[in-house]
């Protein structure tokens, strides 16, 4: 089933040898971890919850092997904890994950940054503007999920053309956790508004072109504002009323 909808996920359509068309099907155990990750990042499925193999092998209609590797996969990505006697649960964000995910991501991101743009193949400036008009959209819509995700997006772009695979598969491995911590910062406090502004400030700094240092400040103070806007929201334990 989709996150969105509970029914299955429509097919790929890829090309194959000799220009014939197929439709490639997501594997059962994509379905399931696609599912619960929008689940998590929705605010469905909330911090502290339990994910029972048995339960939803049933709702997916599938044995328990996929649902098992799909909490496996879930669990290195950062979105799932497994306790060899608890069983799976969704991972709590605490201020420690919070600042260590933050902290590695304000060093690294503005000098992947800086690489990517002194690189022939610099930022596609175009699907960044595109994803920009998406997640202002996203907003409008309450879609926070899908929020988090273009945010993700957003920030891969900026780095993925820095020519060094060791330093995007870090980030790459930070993808989901930052995608769940700004799911819970923003149930805090609602800052998407800013953090878009943000961005854009950012991408118009990567399109005048002039001062590879600014752009890559502005990339840090973001990261860094946030973090230090969701540290005082948990460590407070404030919420703000529901945004829906």
């Amino acid at each position: 089933m989709s996150a969105a909808d509970g029914t299955a996920p429509r097919g790929v359509r890829t090309k194959l040898a000799g220009g014939a068309n197929a439709v490639s099907y997501p594997s059962r155990t994509e379905t399931v971890v696609e599912a619960i990750r929008e689940g998590i990042l929705s605010g469905r499925l909330a911090p502290g919850d339990m994910l029972v193999e048995q339960e939803i092998a049933a709702q997916f209609g599938m044995s328990k092997t996929p649902v098992r590797e799909a909490l496996r996969l879930l669990s290195a990505s950062g979105l799932v904890t497994l306790s060899t006697f608890k069983g799976a649960s969704v991972r709590v964000v605490d201020e420690q994950l919070m600042r260590s995910v933050y902290e590695i991501r304000a060093i690294l991101e503005p000098a992947a940054l800086q690489s990517s743009l002194r690189r022939a193949e610099p930022v596609d400036t175009d699907l960044a503007s595109s994803i920009l008009a998406e997640s202002a959209a996203a907003i409008e819509k309450h879609d926070y999920a899908g929020l988090s995700l273009l945010n993700r997006e957003f920030h891969s772009l900026l780095y993925q053309g820095c020519g060094n695979p060791l330093l995007v598969e870090i980030l790459d491995g930070l993808r989901d956790q930052t995608a769940l911590i700004s799911t819970v910062g923003w149930k805090l406090r609602s800052s998407y508004t800013e953090e878009l502004e943000q961005h854009h400030a950012i991408l118009d700094a990567i399109l005048d072109g002039t001062d590879l240092d600014l752009v890559a400040r502005l990339l840090r103070e973001h990261i860094e504002r946030f973090q230090d806007v969701v540290a005082s929201a948990v460590s407070s334990g404030s919420v703000e009323a529901d945004r829906t």
